[in-house]
């Protein structure tokens, strides 16, 4: 069943890099209290996504803060060590939170993957964007096909 605004984000956890190496970091730390820019991309280094998804969030970091945005997390089903290279390798600093879903398990869970494996990707996320108050979807943003229109950071500003 995919997530729906109004529902709560599902427990899971994401591996960040921090300064000590790979850290888990859980929904109910990250969501708590906090209006969160999530989006996610079917895979790092690939084409759109690092050409126009993260570097638009990144571009606009300022702008989703001023309106109200606590945090930025960028999301996909790539290991831990890929997500710090590609969040490097972009310039992201401490805009973009690079969330690393490596099994999957919070994109299962709120039913957005997508089968890659004609691609030779495997299990990856669909592309998205959602604004999450509270730990509450408030927007969802899905893409269609191989589209990149409502998960755009642009896209995100204007419905702030």
């Amino acid at each position: 069943m995919t997530i729906k605004v109004g529902d709560r984000i599902p427990d899971a956890t994401f591996t960040v890099f921090g300064e000590q190496g790979p850290e888990p970091v859980s929904t109910v730390q990250l969501f708590p209290g906090k209006k969160v820019a999530l989006f996610a991309v079917p895979g790092a280094f690939t084409p759109t996504c690092s050409a126009k998804h993260l570097p638009g969030f990144k571009q606009h970091a300022a702008d989703l803060k001023a309106k109200g945005v606590d945090a930025i997390a960028c999301v996909s089903v790539n290991d831990v060590f890929v997500m710090k290279a590609w969040g490097e390798s972009q310039g992201v600093g401490e805009d973009v939170m690079m969330l690393a879903d490596g099994n999957g398990a919070f994109t299962r869970a709120i039913g957005l993957e997508l089968d890659g494996s004609r691609f030779g990707m495997g299990q990856r996320s669909q592309r998205y964007s959602m604004i999450v108050d509270d730990g509450v979807v408030t927007e969802l943003n899905v893409e269609q096909g191989g589209e990149f229109k409502v998960s755009s950071a642009e896209y995100m500003l204007a419905q702030l």
